[in-house]
């Protein structure tokens, strides 16, 4: 982790002295590109020091080959903590060298991480003058999380994608497949990604060259492109007071087939639906003003294969007798989910069915330390069916360390202690994210219930988690976060717990 540390350190200060990263040669710059970029970058107390400069050279790696200005690219940083804060506004840094000085001097404000709240305010602050946003051209939220949220995100981000902000997220941690999948713009594949936070680089170019089929296209394109739908966007021409637009589309395979709607002048987007799967449709554009001639767009657009569920098959909320099971995706084409579950070794097993639009259920009555096959199999409207599975865990009667306390020990020391878990405890494993530092990781014997942890400087704020183990899976951890005094102040330590 220090060598790592000492790579992304050397790293930037390349980056600010103004040069490339070793290996990554000077990018040509990207014109006729015209956007807003919003960064929504979790700043609170629930990311260490590393992470967030890690962040900060990816989002500058990202961003760094488009040409900046008020007919470009423009960018802007919300920071996610207990109260949203925006760095600085679209319009205040309008050349390469201003942006990369900009995003190097952005500072962690830790607190709580808030995302619901920055997203809102994200959603005033895309679309306002006073933070230098444009009202005619695209707009992209590039979200990097963690994985965590106190507070709820579905609302104010569907209100952003129903505005036309395209959705890209970033999950460094673990996180949750159903909440991000649902919250970034679809199709999930092209707009989210889960990545160690070391691994950033592996997506910079994946990710850049989606962003600038949002950005780039100063012409009729698509987004958000389903089995079912797209939606046209293309750059404003008309007005309500100077014209209409005629829009024609048809499979290629059937021209004859076209369809025609008209959209008044003051549209610059329009969502197809109820469009056949694995199908290239012709879609022309014609601009009908009574003032200037402007001739008509076309594009070519494919619908994506008809969604196979469940994709993915997740366990969740294990407990000593149930678990949660979730899927994705849920297409309306499937008309019940089927679940099959029995332990392991065995040949006894019981079946839920459920809706086929509900994408979890609870599964109860389980024995405790017990590993189960669970196995998903929708069942299409169509009679087909399609399964898939998975393996879980329940835990351990009472598998859940108690009573997390601190004692200070002097020359940035804490000595960390704790109540035995119950059952049978293989191990516990501590973690410490440091504010400043990289993260430490300790493992001690099931005897042992305390540590030490060193290298805390005052005034700053780290979080503690001990995590039993068992045979089968790790029990439910405890996590605190643990203030130390400033060197002023008298000698001590705080902590608290998250809400």
């Amino acid at each position: 982790m220090l060598a790592e540390a000492a790579l992304a350190l050397g790293v930037w200060l390349q980056l600010a002295a103004g040069q490339e990263a070793p290996g990554r040669g000077a990018q040509p710059s990207i014109s006729n590109s015209e956007g807003d970029i919003l960064f929504l970058l979790d700043s609170s107390g629930s990311v260490s020091y590393y992470e967030f400069s890690k962040v900060k050279e990816f989002m500058w790696d990202l961003v760094r080959p488009f040409a900046f200005g008020p007919n470009d690219v423009q960018t802007s940083i919300i920071h996610i903590s207990t109260t949203p804060t925006m760095e600085f506004p679209f319009d205040r840094y309008q050349s390469r060298g201003a942006v990369q000085q900009a995003i190097r001097d952005t500072q962690q404000l830790m607190g709580d991480t808030n995302t619901g709240q920055a997203l809102s305010y994200a959603k005033e602050k895309f679309f306002s003058n006073e933070a230098g946003a444009r009202p005619d051209v695209p707009k992209v939220l590039v979200w990097v999380t963690d994985g965590f949220s106190t507070d709820d995100i579905s609302e104010p981000m569907q209100l952003l994608k129903d505005m036309g902000v395209t959705v890209f997220i970033v999950s460094t941690g673990r996180g949750n497949y159903l909440e991000l999948s649902a919250a970034a713009s679809q199709p999930p594949e092209k707009h989210l990604h889960f990545v160690d936070v070391d691994d950033l680089p592996i997506i910079t170019k994946e990710l850049r060259d989606a962003m600038l089929g949002v950005i780039q296209a100063n012409r009729l394109h698509a987004v958000d492109i389903t089995s079912s739908s797209f939606r046209l966007m293309w750059p404003k021409l008309l007005s309500q007071e100077t014209g209409y637009y005629t829009l024609e589309y048809a499979p290629t395979n059937n021209l004859a087939g076209k369809r025609t709607t008209q959209l008044s002048g003051a549209h610059t987007s329009f969502t197809l639906s109820n469009l056949a799967p694995e199908t290239t449709y012709e879609v022309a554009l014609v601009p009908e003003s009574n003032v200037h001639y402007f001739p008509p767009q076309t594009t070519r657009v494919t619908t994506l294969a008809e969604e196979i569920t469940p994709a993915q098959v997740l366990i969740s909320e294990s407990s000593p007798h149930g678990f949660q099971v979730s899927w994705a995706p849920t297409p309306d084409s499937v008309a019940a989910y089927q679940i099959l579950y029995g332990p392991l070794p065995g040949d006894s097993a019981q079946l839920l069915e459920v809706d086929g639009k509900q994408n979890s259920t609870v599964v109860e009555n389980l024995a405790p330390n017990t590993t189960y096959l669970v196995t998903v199999t929708a069942i299409y409207r169509s009679g087909k069916e399609k399964s898939l599975s998975a393996k879980a865990c329940t835990q351990e009667e009472g598998s859940k360390v108690r009573h997390l306390r601190f004692e200070d020990m002097g020359s940035n020391t804490l000595k960390a202690s704790w109540d035995a878990a119950d059952g049978k405890v293989l191990g516990y494993r501590v973690r410490c994210r440091r504010q400043t530092g990289p993260s430490s990781l300790i493992s001690v014997s099931p005897q042992i219930h305390s540590v030490l942890l060193t290298d805390l400087p005052s005034g700053t704020t780290n979080k503690v988690c001990v995590k039993p183990m068992y045979k089968n899976q790790p029990g439910k951890g405890l996590c605190r976060m643990v203030r130390m005094q400033p060197a002023t102040e008298a000698q001590g330590y705080r902590h608290r717990q998250r809400a």
